[in-house]
Formats: structure tokens, C-alpha cells, sequence
């Protein structure tokens, strides 16, 4: 129980300071300009981005028991490998759009404010519902994983609170974050939550029937006890291992590690072989972006152009500075 607490809490947090920053960036940059009379429609976008999130998560849960097994199944194995792309996509995104994040926010208002009403409030929605829908579906597929949805949802609820109170906080400049090293850890973090989610959006694929695997009726199966084969003899479509009976499935520890690596006691296959994918391939990508934004950038060649301050990993950040890791 307090494994998926702290997963989905630190995910919530990730996911909600991110949006809080974005916000605390344009209402900021509104009041430098001393138009307040801005932020309502502002405020419009972001709450209708937010109910985004809240009736995208409503849909999947409570629409979910209008469904077959087989259907319910394959629904949250599709939005699994949704979440996993979005959530992936936005580590990397991150790590490339973090030095000019708020000069773009910027941008984008100065040409809303030429644009009327509406595009204000546009402005204030898609800077929010990106991550709002994100969120939702990267903890909406790990509820149903963990299978302890009150639990996970305090939570996600818990990390979403504590990260508007610590944007509250920055954007008043009452707060110093180390906001580089932060989105790193919690980068690398995702990472491998991600590829969690990825493992258990194969079994749901695999349970509704859309892959092959254990659950259907071409499984491999084992001579000797007339059971789906495991191990090297149930390769590629049986199960890899089954350690439940030294990890019961029901046990903290089995929470523990499904919340943090996305092991499970027992696994097919495919699932191992998604995990090891993706995390051979994105945790070295996402090295090399960490790597790359702590080394200084070169220097403007052209004399009417400002110099570029090196970016420093350690360096303290506050709302308006560097968000790159």
C-alpha cells in the first residue's frame, strides 16, 4: 500500500508542478505587463483544461465497467502504451524546451494579447491540458495495475496538492528549487515507471486476446504438468518466471516492486521483453540528454547578440528561470 502511494504521490508531484510552473510563468509574466485584467480569461483556460483531465479520467473508469473483460482489457492496455508514449515524449521534451520554456510561454502571450479573448483562453488551455490528460492516463493505468485504487488515488491527489503549494510558493519567491535537479531525478524516475506500465500494457493486451501469450489457446504448454510452460520452455509466448510462491502477488514487497521497477511475480515473455526494451533504449537516451544539458553552450558569435550564461546543473531555480535538467 504505501509503495503505490509514494509512486503515484511522486508522479503527481512531477506532473503537477510542471503545470504549476507553466502557469505561475504566464500569470507572472501578465502582471510584469500589468494586464491582471487578462487573468480571468487565463484562469477560464486553465480550469477548462482541468475539467479536461477530470472527464478524461471519469470516462476511462466508470465507462470501463460498461465493458466486457476482454474489452476492458484491451482498453487499458491501449491507454497504457498511450500513457507511456505521452509520458516519454514529455521526459524528452523536457530535457530539449526546459532553457526556453519561459521565453515561449512569453511568446505565446504577447500574441494572445494581440488575439482577443479567446485566445487567451486557448493559451491557458493547451498549456495546461497537455499535462492534465498526460497525468490522468500515466495514473489511471497505474491504478489499475497496483488494483489499490484508494490508496493510489490519495496519492496522486496528495503529490497534485503539495505541488500547487510549492508553485504557489516559487512563483511568490518564497521558495528556491533546484528545479534542474529535480525534473533529472524524477526524469529517471518515469523512466522506468514507464516501463512498468509498458510490461503490464502488454499483459492486459495479452489477457484481452490481442496478443498472443498465456491466456489463449496457443500457449506453450509443459509436458509434464499439463500447464502453460515456463521458463526457456515457454519462450516466446508462455511465462518467463513465477516466483509467487517465494513473493506472494498480494505481498508488500510484490506492491513494492510493481510501483518502482514494474516487476511482477509472475511475467510473460513479452512483458520482459518490453521492460528490457525500453529501458535499453531510453535510459541510455535520457543519459546522454542529462549529460548534454549540463555542458555549457557556446557562446553567441554575432557582436549585437546578448551572451549566453553556461547552464549549471547545480545552480538553484526559481519560477522564470532554467527548468532543463
Amino acid at each position: 500500500m504505501l509503495a503505490s502511494f509514494f509512486a503515484t504521490f511522486l508522479i503527481g508531484l512531477r506532473e503537477g508542478l510542471e503545470a504549476a510552473l507553466v502557469v505561475g510563468i504566464l500569470v507572472a509574466y501578465l502582471s510584469r505587463l500589468d494586464r491582471r485584467d487578462a487573468l480571468p480569461k487565463l484562469w477560464t483556460g486553465v480550469g477548462l483544461a482541468v475539467a479536461l483531465a477530470l472527464g478524461v479520467g471519469a470516462i476511462f473508469t466508470f465507462g470501463a465497467y460498461m465493458l466486457t473483460f476482454e474489452a476492458q482489457e484491451l482498453l487499458g492496455g491501449g491507454l497504457s502504451l498511450l500513457a507511456v508514449a505521452m509520458v516519454t515524449w514529455m521526459i524528452f521534451w523536457m530535457q530539449k524546451a526546459g532553457r526556453t520554456l519561459k521565453a515561449g510561454l512569453e511568446g505565446g502571450i504577447d500574441k494572445a494579447l494581440r488575439g482577443g479573448v479567446w485566445a487567451l483562453v486557448a493559451i491557458g488551455f493547451v498549456s495546461v491540458a497537455r499535462e492534465g490528460v498526460e497525468t490522468t492516463l500515466l495514473l489511471w493505468s497505474m491504478v489499475q495495475s497496483f488494483g489499490e485504487s484508494p490508496v493510489a488515488l490519495l496519492g496522486a491527489l496528495l503529490g497534485l496538492a503539495t505541488a500547487v503549494v510549492l508553485g504557489w510558493f516559487i512563483a511568490r519567491g518564497m521558495l528556491r528549487l533546484n528545479l534542474g535537479r529535480f525534473f533529472t531525478w524524477t526524469g529517471g524516475f518515469l523512466v522506468v515507471v514507464a516501463a512498468g506500465v509498458l510490461a503490464y500494457a502488454f499483459h492486459d493486451l495479452q489477457e484481452a486476446g490481442a496478443l498472443p501469450g498465456p491466456f489463449g489457446a496457443g500457449a506453450p504448454i509443459d509436458p509434464l504438468t499439463g500447464l502453460v510452460a515456463t521458463g526457456w520452455a515457454g519462450f516466446p509466448f508462455g511465462w518467463a518466471f513465477d516466483v509467487s510462491t517465494a513473493i506472494a502477488p498480494d505481498s508488500a514487497l510484490a506492491a513494492l516492486l510493481q510501483a518502482t521497477v514494474g516487476f511482477m511475480p509472475q511475467m510473460t515473455w513479452l512483458q520482459v521483453i518490453a521492460w528490457v526494451v525500453y529501458v535499453a533504449v531510453v535510459v541510455p537516451l535520457f543519459v546522454r540528454g542529462v549529460r548534454a544539458g549540463r555542458r555549457p553552450r557556446p557562446a553567441a558569435t554575432s557582436p549585437s547578440a546578448p551572451p549566453i550564461e553556461p547552464h549549471r546543473s547545480g545552480a538553484t531555480a526559481t519560477l522564470g528561470t532554467s527548468t532543463a535538467p
